[in-house]
């Protein structure tokens, strides 16, 4: 399987790693992954998730 790998300064990958073993992750690889998820989502948006129409629609604001 192939394994990307970008480069970061080495300042900011200590005070990620810093982060990562603060909220308790088992690696910074996995902290870096898990925030990368997160953030990919949230600029996804609620437009692309299909369920959001039909809540919206259930609380009365779509006809």
């Amino acid at each position: 399987m192939f394994s990307p790998k970008i480069k970061i300064d080495k300042a900011l990958y200590d005070r990620v790693a810093e982060c990562a073993a603060k909220a308790g992750y088992s690696s910074t690889d996995e902290f870096i992954i898990h925030v990368l998820q997160r953030e990919v989502e949230a600029m996804e948006g609620p437009e692309d998730d299909p369920r959001v129409e039909e809540r919206l629609r259930g609380l009365g604001y779509l006809e």
